[in-house]
Protein backbone atom coordinates (compact mmCIF):
# COMPACT_ATOMS: atom_id res chain seq x y z
CA UNK A 1 0.00 0.00 0.00
CA UNK A 2 1.23 3.50 -0.85
CA UNK A 3 2.65 5.26 2.22
CA UNK A 4 5.19 7.78 0.88
CA UNK A 5 4.14 11.42 0.40
CA UNK A 6 2.47 12.07 -2.94
CA UNK A 7 4.06 14.76 -5.06
CA UNK A 8 1.87 17.79 -5.55
CA UNK A 9 -0.31 17.38 -2.46
CA UNK A 10 -0.57 20.42 -0.21
CA UNK A 11 -1.38 21.09 3.41
CA UNK A 12 -2.99 24.29 4.67
CA UNK A 13 0.23 25.75 6.00
CA UNK A 14 2.00 25.29 2.67
CA UNK A 15 -0.98 26.74 0.82
CA UNK A 16 -0.94 29.83 3.03
CA UNK A 17 2.78 30.31 2.35
CA UNK A 18 2.33 29.87 -1.42
CA UNK A 19 -0.56 32.33 -1.47
CA UNK A 20 1.49 34.86 0.51
CA UNK A 21 4.38 34.47 -1.97
CA UNK A 22 1.91 34.74 -4.90
CA UNK A 23 2.83 31.24 -6.08
CA UNK A 24 -0.85 30.29 -5.81
CA UNK A 25 -3.42 32.85 -6.94
CA UNK A 26 -6.46 30.61 -7.59
CA UNK A 27 -7.98 27.60 -5.82
CA UNK A 28 -10.35 25.49 -7.90
CA UNK A 29 -12.98 24.56 -5.32
CA UNK A 30 -14.98 21.76 -6.92
CA UNK A 31 -17.28 18.77 -6.45
CA UNK A 32 -18.34 15.90 -8.74
CA UNK A 33 -21.84 16.14 -10.21
CA UNK A 34 -24.14 13.31 -11.34
CA UNK A 35 -22.00 12.78 -14.43
CA UNK A 36 -18.73 12.80 -12.48
CA UNK A 37 -17.75 16.21 -13.89
CA UNK A 38 -16.01 18.71 -11.64
CA UNK A 39 -18.17 21.78 -10.97
CA UNK A 40 -17.52 24.66 -8.59
CA UNK A 41 -15.82 28.03 -8.38
CA UNK A 42 -12.46 29.63 -8.95
CA UNK A 43 -11.62 31.17 -5.57
CA UNK A 44 -8.85 33.73 -5.22
CA UNK A 45 -6.08 32.29 -3.08
CA UNK A 46 -6.31 35.04 -0.47
CA UNK A 47 -10.07 34.69 -0.06
CA UNK A 48 -9.76 30.91 0.16
CA UNK A 49 -7.27 30.95 3.03
CA UNK A 50 -8.92 33.87 4.83
CA UNK A 51 -12.58 32.88 4.50
CA UNK A 52 -13.35 29.56 2.80
CA UNK A 53 -11.10 27.45 5.03
CA UNK A 54 -13.15 28.38 8.09
CA UNK A 55 -16.52 28.30 6.40
CA UNK A 56 -17.62 26.94 3.02
CA UNK A 57 -18.87 28.15 -0.31
CA UNK A 58 -22.39 27.98 -1.66
CA UNK A 59 -23.77 26.66 -4.94
CA UNK A 60 -27.22 26.15 -6.40
CA UNK A 61 -28.67 22.73 -5.62
CA UNK A 62 -29.96 22.37 -9.19
CA UNK A 63 -26.42 21.20 -10.02
CA UNK A 64 -27.43 17.76 -8.71
CA UNK A 65 -30.74 17.82 -10.60
CA UNK A 66 -29.92 18.99 -14.10
CA UNK A 67 -28.73 17.35 -17.28
CA UNK A 68 -25.47 17.73 -19.16
CA UNK A 69 -26.75 20.87 -20.90
CA UNK A 70 -27.39 22.44 -17.45
CA UNK A 71 -31.12 22.17 -18.08
CA UNK A 72 -33.08 21.89 -14.77
CA UNK A 73 -34.89 18.57 -15.07
CA UNK A 74 -38.39 18.29 -13.56
CA UNK A 75 -39.25 15.26 -11.48
CA UNK A 76 -36.49 15.14 -8.89
CA UNK A 77 -37.66 14.99 -5.27
CA UNK A 78 -34.33 16.47 -4.13
CA UNK A 79 -35.01 19.93 -5.57
CA UNK A 80 -37.27 21.60 -8.13
CA UNK A 81 -38.77 24.86 -9.35
CA UNK A 82 -41.46 24.41 -6.69
CA UNK A 83 -38.77 24.32 -4.01
CA UNK A 84 -37.04 27.36 -5.48
CA UNK A 85 -33.70 25.76 -6.33
CA UNK A 86 -31.92 26.90 -3.21
CA UNK A 87 -28.29 26.47 -2.14
CA UNK A 88 -26.18 23.73 -0.69
CA UNK A 89 -22.74 24.12 0.88
CA UNK A 90 -19.47 22.92 -0.57
CA UNK A 91 -17.10 22.05 2.28
CA UNK A 92 -13.48 21.52 1.19
CA UNK A 93 -11.99 18.13 2.00
CA UNK A 94 -8.50 19.35 2.81
CA UNK A 95 -7.09 15.85 2.36
CA UNK A 96 -7.61 16.46 -1.38
CA UNK A 97 -5.80 19.83 -1.54
CA UNK A 98 -3.23 19.70 -4.32
CA UNK A 99 -1.53 21.68 -7.05
CA UNK A 100 -3.12 21.85 -10.50
CA UNK A 101 0.09 22.40 -12.43
CA UNK A 102 -1.50 22.45 -15.89
CA UNK A 103 -3.03 25.79 -14.88
CA UNK A 104 -1.00 28.85 -13.90
CA UNK A 105 -0.55 29.42 -10.14
CA UNK A 106 -3.51 27.20 -9.32
CA UNK A 107 -4.42 24.68 -6.62
CA UNK A 108 -7.44 22.36 -6.50
CA UNK A 109 -9.54 20.98 -3.68
CA UNK A 110 -12.49 18.61 -3.81
CA UNK A 111 -15.52 19.31 -1.65
CA UNK A 112 -18.21 17.34 0.07
CA UNK A 113 -21.75 18.58 -0.45
CA UNK A 114 -23.68 19.54 2.69
CA UNK A 115 -27.19 20.72 3.37
CA UNK A 116 -27.38 24.52 3.48
CA UNK A 117 -28.76 24.69 7.04
CA UNK A 118 -27.51 21.51 8.73
CA UNK A 119 -24.27 19.59 9.15
CA UNK A 120 -25.70 16.82 7.03
CA UNK A 121 -24.20 15.46 3.82
CA UNK A 122 -26.48 15.65 0.77
CA UNK A 123 -27.32 11.99 0.31
CA UNK A 124 -27.62 12.03 -3.50
CA UNK A 125 -24.19 13.63 -4.03
CA UNK A 126 -21.84 11.07 -5.62
CA UNK A 127 -19.06 11.62 -3.08
CA UNK A 128 -21.54 11.08 -0.23
CA UNK A 129 -22.74 7.82 -1.77
CA UNK A 130 -19.18 6.49 -1.93
CA UNK A 131 -18.34 7.76 1.57
CA UNK A 132 -21.26 5.82 3.05
CA UNK A 133 -20.17 2.53 1.50
CA UNK A 134 -16.60 3.16 2.69
CA UNK A 135 -18.00 3.74 6.20
CA UNK A 136 -19.86 0.41 6.00
CA UNK A 137 -16.60 -1.32 5.12
CA UNK A 138 -14.77 0.46 7.94
CA UNK A 139 -17.34 -0.76 10.47
CA UNK A 140 -16.35 -4.30 9.48
CA UNK A 141 -12.63 -3.52 9.72
CA UNK A 142 -11.97 -3.26 5.97
CA UNK A 143 -10.29 -0.68 3.76
CA UNK A 144 -11.18 -1.00 0.09
CA UNK A 145 -8.30 -0.36 -2.29
CA UNK A 146 -8.77 0.06 -6.00
CA UNK A 147 -7.59 1.21 -9.36
CA UNK A 148 -9.28 2.26 -12.58
CA UNK A 149 -7.75 1.69 -16.00
CA UNK A 150 -9.17 4.60 -17.94
CA UNK A 151 -9.01 4.74 -21.75
CA UNK A 152 -9.52 7.69 -24.07
CA UNK A 153 -9.34 8.65 -27.73
CA UNK A 154 -7.19 11.54 -28.96
CA UNK A 155 -8.20 13.68 -31.97
CA UNK A 156 -6.41 16.17 -34.19
CA UNK A 157 -9.60 18.22 -34.15
CA UNK A 158 -10.04 20.75 -31.36
CA UNK A 159 -13.25 20.70 -29.34
CA UNK A 160 -14.40 23.77 -31.26
CA UNK A 161 -13.59 22.16 -34.64
CA UNK A 162 -15.37 18.96 -33.61
CA UNK A 163 -18.49 20.98 -32.71
CA UNK A 164 -18.39 22.86 -36.03
CA UNK A 165 -18.20 19.50 -37.83
CA UNK A 166 -21.18 18.30 -35.78
CA UNK A 167 -18.87 15.54 -34.50
CA UNK A 168 -18.80 13.88 -37.94
CA UNK A 169 -15.63 12.90 -39.83
CA UNK A 170 -13.40 13.52 -36.83
CA UNK A 171 -9.73 12.64 -37.29
CA UNK A 172 -8.14 10.47 -34.59
CA UNK A 173 -4.48 11.15 -33.97
CA UNK A 174 -3.67 7.65 -35.19
CA UNK A 175 -4.89 5.71 -38.22
CA UNK A 176 -4.21 2.12 -37.19
CA UNK A 177 -4.68 -0.09 -34.12
CA UNK A 178 -1.87 0.92 -31.79
CA UNK A 179 -2.08 -1.54 -28.91
CA UNK A 180 1.28 -1.29 -27.10
CA UNK A 181 2.82 0.50 -30.14
CA UNK A 182 5.72 2.72 -29.11
CA UNK A 183 6.00 4.47 -32.51
CA UNK A 184 2.39 5.64 -32.54
CA UNK A 185 2.67 6.45 -28.85
CA UNK A 186 5.56 8.77 -29.69
CA UNK A 187 3.33 10.63 -32.16
CA UNK A 188 0.82 11.18 -29.35
CA UNK A 189 3.36 11.87 -26.63
CA UNK A 190 3.15 15.66 -27.03
CA UNK A 191 -0.31 15.37 -25.44
CA UNK A 192 -0.29 12.11 -23.46
CA UNK A 193 3.16 12.87 -22.03
CA UNK A 194 2.01 16.32 -20.99
CA UNK A 195 -1.02 14.81 -19.24
CA UNK A 196 1.22 12.32 -17.41
CA UNK A 197 3.65 15.09 -16.47
CA UNK A 198 0.99 17.31 -14.91
CA UNK A 199 -0.89 14.52 -13.17
CA UNK A 200 2.36 13.37 -11.52
CA UNK A 201 2.97 16.89 -10.25
CA UNK A 202 -0.62 17.44 -9.14
CA UNK A 203 -1.09 14.66 -6.60
CA UNK A 204 -2.22 12.03 -9.11
CA UNK A 205 0.59 9.44 -9.35
CA UNK A 206 0.83 7.79 -12.78
CA UNK A 207 2.16 4.31 -13.45
CA UNK A 208 2.27 4.31 -17.25
CA UNK A 209 0.51 5.06 -20.51
CA UNK A 210 0.18 2.82 -23.56
CA UNK A 211 -1.43 2.65 -26.94
CA UNK A 212 -4.76 0.85 -26.97
CA UNK A 213 -6.85 -1.20 -29.38
CA UNK A 214 -8.11 1.68 -31.50
CA UNK A 215 -6.61 4.37 -33.73
CA UNK A 216 -5.71 7.31 -31.52
CA UNK A 217 -6.72 5.39 -28.39
CA UNK A 218 -4.56 5.57 -25.27
CA UNK A 219 -4.71 4.32 -21.71
CA UNK A 220 -3.16 6.12 -18.74
CA UNK A 221 -2.94 4.05 -15.57
CA UNK A 222 -2.85 5.70 -12.17
CA UNK A 223 -1.37 4.36 -8.95
CA UNK A 224 -3.96 2.49 -6.89
CA UNK A 225 -5.32 4.00 -3.67
CA UNK A 226 -8.24 3.70 -1.27
CA UNK A 227 -11.59 3.94 -3.06
CA UNK A 228 -12.30 7.60 -2.27
CA UNK A 229 -8.84 8.83 -3.20
CA UNK A 230 -8.95 6.67 -6.35
CA UNK A 231 -12.27 8.14 -7.44
CA UNK A 232 -10.88 11.64 -6.80
CA UNK A 233 -7.76 10.88 -8.85
CA UNK A 234 -9.91 9.46 -11.65
CA UNK A 235 -12.13 12.56 -11.78
CA UNK A 236 -9.12 14.90 -11.76
CA UNK A 237 -7.44 12.85 -14.51
CA UNK A 238 -10.47 13.18 -16.79
CA UNK A 239 -10.80 16.89 -16.08
CA UNK A 240 -7.11 17.63 -16.55
CA UNK A 241 -6.87 15.56 -19.74
CA UNK A 242 -9.65 17.58 -21.36
CA UNK A 243 -8.17 20.92 -20.32
CA UNK A 244 -4.67 19.96 -21.45
CA UNK A 245 -6.02 18.70 -24.79
CA UNK A 246 -7.85 22.00 -25.25
CA UNK A 247 -4.64 23.89 -24.46
CA UNK A 248 -2.88 21.88 -27.19
CA UNK A 249 -5.61 22.52 -29.79
CA UNK A 250 -6.70 18.88 -29.69
CA UNK A 251 -9.62 16.97 -28.21
CA UNK A 252 -10.02 13.78 -26.21
CA UNK A 253 -13.15 11.79 -25.53
CA UNK A 254 -14.04 9.39 -22.75
CA UNK A 255 -17.17 8.16 -24.52
CA UNK A 256 -17.32 4.42 -24.00
CA UNK A 257 -18.07 4.03 -27.72
CA UNK A 258 -17.44 7.04 -29.92
CA UNK A 259 -17.62 5.16 -33.26
CA UNK A 260 -19.13 1.76 -33.98
CA UNK A 261 -16.12 0.85 -36.15
CA UNK A 262 -13.62 1.06 -33.33
CA UNK A 263 -12.96 -0.43 -29.90
CA UNK A 264 -14.76 1.10 -26.96
CA UNK A 265 -13.06 2.81 -24.04
CA UNK A 266 -13.22 1.12 -20.67
CA UNK A 267 -12.74 1.85 -17.01
CA UNK A 268 -11.52 -1.57 -15.87
CA UNK A 269 -12.11 -1.45 -12.12
CA UNK A 270 -9.70 -3.25 -9.76
CA UNK A 271 -10.66 -3.95 -6.16
CA UNK A 272 -9.17 -5.58 -3.07
CA UNK A 273 -9.80 -5.45 0.67
CA UNK A 274 -7.17 -4.66 3.30
CA UNK A 275 -7.27 -4.56 7.08
CA UNK A 276 -8.30 -1.37 8.88
CA UNK A 277 -4.68 -0.20 9.09
CA UNK A 278 -4.32 -0.51 5.34
CA UNK A 279 -1.21 -2.66 5.69
CA UNK A 280 -2.46 -6.25 5.45
CA UNK A 281 -4.18 -7.52 2.29
CA UNK A 282 -7.18 -9.72 3.05
CA UNK A 283 -7.67 -11.45 -0.31
CA UNK A 284 -4.65 -13.82 -0.23
CA UNK A 285 -5.31 -17.17 1.44
CA UNK A 286 -4.92 -20.91 1.32
CA UNK A 287 -8.39 -22.04 0.25
CA UNK A 288 -8.63 -23.37 -3.31
CA UNK A 289 -11.00 -21.49 -5.62
CA UNK A 290 -10.83 -22.50 -9.24
CA UNK A 291 -7.23 -22.27 -10.46
CA UNK A 292 -5.92 -20.30 -7.47
CA UNK A 293 -5.85 -20.07 -3.69
CA UNK A 294 -7.44 -17.19 -1.83
CA UNK A 295 -9.27 -16.22 1.35
CA UNK A 296 -13.00 -16.67 1.99
CA UNK A 297 -13.34 -12.85 1.85
CA UNK A 298 -12.04 -12.92 -1.70
CA UNK A 299 -14.53 -15.62 -2.68
CA UNK A 300 -17.52 -13.93 -1.08
CA UNK A 301 -16.65 -10.46 -2.37
CA UNK A 302 -16.47 -11.92 -5.88
CA UNK A 303 -19.74 -13.79 -5.31
CA UNK A 304 -21.59 -10.66 -4.21
CA UNK A 305 -20.14 -8.55 -7.00
CA UNK A 306 -21.20 -11.06 -9.62
CA UNK A 307 -24.62 -11.64 -8.06
CA UNK A 308 -25.47 -7.93 -8.12
CA UNK A 309 -23.77 -6.95 -11.38
CA UNK A 310 -26.97 -6.57 -13.41
CA UNK A 311 -28.61 -4.51 -10.65
CA UNK A 312 -25.73 -2.03 -10.43
CA UNK A 313 -25.02 -1.92 -14.15
CA UNK A 314 -26.36 1.63 -14.76
CA UNK A 315 -23.62 2.87 -12.44
CA UNK A 316 -21.10 1.29 -14.83
CA UNK A 317 -22.83 2.20 -18.10
CA UNK A 318 -24.96 5.32 -17.54
CA UNK A 319 -25.89 6.37 -21.09
CA UNK A 320 -27.70 4.77 -24.04
CA UNK A 321 -24.47 4.86 -26.06
CA UNK A 322 -22.59 3.03 -23.29
CA UNK A 323 -24.22 -0.25 -24.26
CA UNK A 324 -22.76 -0.25 -27.77
CA UNK A 325 -19.42 -1.18 -26.22
CA UNK A 326 -20.55 -4.68 -25.15
CA UNK A 327 -19.80 -6.58 -28.35
CA UNK A 328 -18.28 -10.05 -28.71
CA UNK A 329 -14.60 -9.99 -29.57
CA UNK A 330 -14.20 -6.40 -28.42
CA UNK A 331 -12.46 -7.05 -25.07
CA UNK A 332 -15.62 -5.71 -23.38
CA UNK A 333 -17.66 -8.33 -21.50
CA UNK A 334 -20.88 -9.88 -22.72
CA UNK A 335 -21.25 -12.92 -20.45
CA UNK A 336 -21.08 -12.73 -16.66
CA UNK A 337 -18.28 -15.09 -15.68
CA UNK A 338 -14.99 -15.07 -13.82
CA UNK A 339 -11.66 -16.49 -14.79
CA UNK A 340 -7.99 -16.09 -13.97
CA UNK A 341 -6.18 -13.74 -16.37
CA UNK A 342 -8.79 -14.15 -19.12
CA UNK A 343 -9.78 -10.96 -20.92
CA UNK A 344 -12.97 -12.46 -22.35
CA UNK A 345 -14.41 -12.70 -18.83
CA UNK A 346 -16.26 -9.82 -17.20
CA UNK A 347 -14.43 -10.63 -13.97
CA UNK A 348 -10.72 -11.23 -14.53
CA UNK A 349 -8.65 -12.27 -11.53
CA UNK A 350 -5.13 -10.87 -11.60
CA UNK A 351 -2.08 -10.79 -9.39
CA UNK A 352 -0.94 -13.08 -6.60
CA UNK A 353 0.04 -12.73 -2.99
CA UNK A 354 -0.45 -9.16 -1.76
CA UNK A 355 -1.33 -8.01 -5.31
CA UNK A 356 -4.23 -10.48 -5.72
CA UNK A 357 -7.26 -8.50 -6.81
CA UNK A 358 -10.50 -8.59 -8.73
CA UNK A 359 -10.81 -6.78 -12.05
CA UNK A 360 -14.27 -6.02 -13.41
CA UNK A 361 -14.17 -5.17 -17.10
CA UNK A 362 -17.77 -3.93 -17.27
CA UNK A 363 -17.46 -0.20 -16.43
CA UNK A 364 -16.99 2.14 -19.38
CA UNK A 365 -14.82 5.23 -19.49
CA UNK A 366 -17.99 7.34 -19.28
CA UNK A 367 -18.93 6.01 -15.82
CA UNK A 368 -19.02 8.32 -12.81
CA UNK A 369 -16.15 6.86 -10.74
CA UNK A 370 -17.76 7.67 -7.38
CA UNK A 371 -20.89 5.75 -8.27
CA UNK A 372 -18.94 2.88 -9.85
CA UNK A 373 -16.72 2.39 -6.80
CA UNK A 374 -19.69 2.76 -4.42
CA UNK A 375 -21.72 0.13 -6.29
CA UNK A 376 -18.72 -2.20 -6.37
CA UNK A 377 -18.12 -1.96 -2.64
CA UNK A 378 -21.81 -2.34 -1.80
CA UNK A 379 -22.05 -5.53 -3.86
CA UNK A 380 -18.84 -6.99 -2.45
CA UNK A 381 -19.81 -6.26 1.14
CA UNK A 382 -23.17 -7.94 0.60
CA UNK A 383 -21.32 -10.99 -0.68
CA UNK A 384 -19.28 -11.09 2.52
CA UNK A 385 -22.27 -10.48 4.81
CA UNK A 386 -24.31 -13.24 3.18
CA UNK A 387 -21.42 -15.49 2.16
CA UNK A 388 -22.47 -15.49 -1.47
CA UNK A 389 -20.54 -18.08 -3.43
CA UNK A 390 -19.40 -17.27 -6.96
CA UNK A 391 -20.11 -19.73 -9.77
CA UNK A 392 -17.30 -22.08 -10.83
CA UNK A 393 -14.39 -20.49 -12.66
CA UNK A 394 -14.85 -20.33 -16.42
CA UNK A 395 -12.23 -21.61 -18.82
CA UNK A 396 -12.08 -20.70 -22.48
CA UNK A 397 -13.78 -18.06 -24.60
CA UNK A 398 -16.64 -16.40 -22.72
CA UNK A 399 -17.89 -14.83 -25.96
CA UNK A 400 -18.54 -18.31 -27.36
CA UNK A 401 -20.40 -19.59 -24.28
CA UNK A 402 -24.13 -20.09 -24.79
CA UNK A 403 -25.42 -20.65 -21.25
CA UNK A 404 -23.98 -17.75 -19.23
CA UNK A 405 -26.02 -14.88 -17.82
CA UNK A 406 -25.50 -11.76 -19.91
CA UNK A 407 -24.78 -8.14 -19.12
CA UNK A 408 -27.72 -5.82 -19.91
CA UNK A 409 -27.92 -4.99 -23.60
CA UNK A 410 -29.56 -1.57 -23.24
CA UNK A 411 -29.96 1.18 -20.69
CA UNK A 412 -33.72 0.48 -20.30
CA UNK A 413 -32.89 -3.14 -19.46
CA UNK A 414 -30.34 -2.01 -16.88
CA UNK A 415 -32.77 0.55 -15.43
CA UNK A 416 -35.37 -2.18 -14.99
CA UNK A 417 -32.86 -4.33 -13.09
CA UNK A 418 -31.98 -1.47 -10.74
CA UNK A 419 -35.61 -0.43 -10.29
CA UNK A 420 -36.74 -3.86 -9.09
CA UNK A 421 -33.76 -4.38 -6.77
CA UNK A 422 -34.88 -4.36 -3.15
CA UNK A 423 -31.25 -4.92 -2.16
CA UNK A 424 -30.14 -1.67 -3.87
CA UNK A 425 -32.87 0.32 -2.15
CA UNK A 426 -31.85 -1.11 1.21
CA UNK A 427 -28.14 -0.47 0.84
CA UNK A 428 -28.23 2.92 -0.91
CA UNK A 429 -31.56 4.24 0.34
CA UNK A 430 -34.83 4.92 -1.47
CA UNK A 431 -34.00 8.57 -2.15
CA UNK A 432 -30.68 7.74 -3.81
CA UNK A 433 -32.08 5.01 -6.03
CA UNK A 434 -35.09 7.09 -7.06
CA UNK A 435 -32.83 10.07 -7.82
CA UNK A 436 -30.54 8.07 -10.09
CA UNK A 437 -33.33 6.13 -11.75
CA UNK A 438 -34.73 9.52 -12.77
CA UNK A 439 -31.27 10.55 -13.97
CA UNK A 440 -30.83 7.44 -16.11
CA UNK A 441 -34.38 7.67 -17.48
CA UNK A 442 -33.77 11.30 -18.41
CA UNK A 443 -30.71 10.33 -20.43
CA UNK A 444 -32.73 7.66 -22.25
CA UNK A 445 -35.70 9.97 -22.80
CA UNK A 446 -33.56 12.70 -24.32
CA UNK A 447 -31.79 10.16 -26.53
CA UNK A 448 -35.09 8.71 -27.74
CA UNK A 449 -36.39 12.17 -28.72
CA UNK A 450 -33.60 12.94 -31.19
CA UNK A 451 -33.46 12.02 -34.87
CA UNK A 452 -29.85 10.98 -35.48
CA UNK A 453 -27.64 11.42 -38.53
CA UNK A 454 -27.66 7.61 -38.92
CA UNK A 455 -31.44 7.65 -39.24
CA UNK A 456 -31.37 10.42 -41.81
CA UNK A 457 -28.68 8.67 -43.86
CA UNK A 458 -30.63 5.41 -43.80
CA UNK A 459 -34.21 6.59 -44.25
CA UNK A 460 -34.16 10.06 -45.89
CA UNK A 461 -34.37 8.76 -49.45
CA UNK A 462 -35.29 5.11 -49.11
CA UNK A 463 -37.95 4.97 -46.44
Amino acid sequence: METSPVRGMLNVETLREMVAREQIETVLTVFPDLYGRLLGKRITGRFFVDEVLDHAIHACDYLLACDMEMDPVPGYAFTSWAQGYGDFRLVPDLQTLRLATWLDKTALVLCDVYNEEEEVLVEVAPRTILRRQIARAAEKGYVAMGGSELELYVFKDSYEEAARKRYLDLEPLGHYIEDYHILQGTKEEFLIGTIRHHLERSGVPVEFSKGEWGPGQQEINLRYADFLEMADRHAIYKHAAKEIAWQQGCAVTFMSKWDQRYAGSSMHLHASLWDQTGTEPLFPGDEPIGPLHASPLFRWFLGGWMAHLREIFPFYAPYPTSYKRYVAGSFAPTGIAWSYDNRTAGFRIVGHGSSLRLECRAPGADANPYLAFAATLAAGLDGIENRIEPPPAFEGDVYAAQDLPQVPHTLPEAIQELEKSTWARTVFGEAVIDHYLHFFRTEQRKFDAVVTSWERARYFERA
